[in-house]
């Protein structure tokens, strides 16, 4: 499989290091000289994974999976680090070798596509859960969140930014095609396709489909709890004061689009999900 160079972004200091292509999808420098390895990671049945794109939800839903998995208390996992408890899959840190040894069951998560997924993944061996966010709230996310970052360092405009989106020009890749592979394998076994905006609309169907998913066993007084903690979780990661940027937000885009992008954004969109019947509710 043929890894090259990606051409390095031209606004001045965006990024800290070039992307690299790998099959035609741009990944982070970290992923370099690991993608053979991570296809033939070896998963166990009892292995829960989170795949989002990245700023599609990932730490709201990995702290409710943790909480409705391990019926954990919001409070203990508001002052413990639950990134330690979920390690990326493609990251340096703690590495492949380290995720290997953890004992089980691992909660893993990445960013990756699909199709880079480990093998043992498709061949559904562990349970996979995808969220995917309406794509207008996800890019703003993406772009406040490389201007808070050192490492990072985007001094772009925001029109610059979401025209990278548009063209597939972000690390990961292709949000319209991350999403669709997903979104083709919803009604496999072992994966289950989340909304982000359906935790907001229905939180407690959407903490009912992960029990069930999951295999975990609640009465009406437990599962009464567990939504209540959810709920909790939610209004940490959501309440706009609570969060100075208010990345969570559903509804973000309104704040920063202009009439001319968001037309041309609905545009590239119905383009690029061609017949999908993958849809979101924009008027959020």
């Amino acid at each position: 499989m043929a890894e090259s160079e990606a051409e390095t972004p031209s606004t001045p200091g965006e990024f800290g290091s070039k992307y690299f292509e790998y099959n035609g999808v741009r990944l982070p420098p970290f992923c370099r000289g690991k993608m053979e390895e991570i296809a033939n990671f070896p998963v166990r049945e009892s292995d829960i994974w989170i795949v989002t794109y990245p700023k599609s939800g990932t730490s709201l839903l990995q702290e409710l999976v943790y909480l409705v998995n391990q019926d954990a208390d919001p409070d203990e996992i508001g002052i413990m680090n639950i990134d330690e408890q979920l390690p990326v899959l493609e990251y340096p840190q703690p590495g492949l070798d380290i995720i290997k040894e953890l004992t089980s069951p691992r909660l893993i998560k990445s960013h990756l596509p699909y199709r880079f997924l480990p093998t043992d993944l498709h061949n559904g061996q562990s349970k996979v859960i995808c969220m995917a966010r309406n794509p207008k709230d996800l890019v703003v996310s993406y772009y406040q969140f490389h201007r808070s970052l050192r490492t990072m360092s985007y001094r772009g405009t925001f029109q610059e930014f979401c025209r990278r989106f548009m063209n597939d020009k972000l690390g990961y890749g292709s949000w319209f095609e991350h999403v669709q592979e997903f979104w083709v394998h919803r009604m496999d076994s072992n994966v289950l396709f989340l909304l982000y905006e359906d935790m907001h609309k229905n939180l407690a169907g959407t903490v009912e489909l992960l029990v069930r998913f999951l295999g975990v066993s609640y009465d009406k007084t437990q599962m009464e709890s567990v939504i209540e903690h959810c709920h909790q979780l939610v209004d940490q990661y959501c309440n706009a004061e609570a969060l100075s940027i208010g990345r969570g937000r559903v509804g973000l885009w309104k704040d920063i689009f202009t009439v001319s992008m968001n037309e041309k954004f609905d545009a590239v969109f119905k383009l690029k999900m061609g017949k999908s019947d993958l849809g979101f509710d924009f008027s959020l």
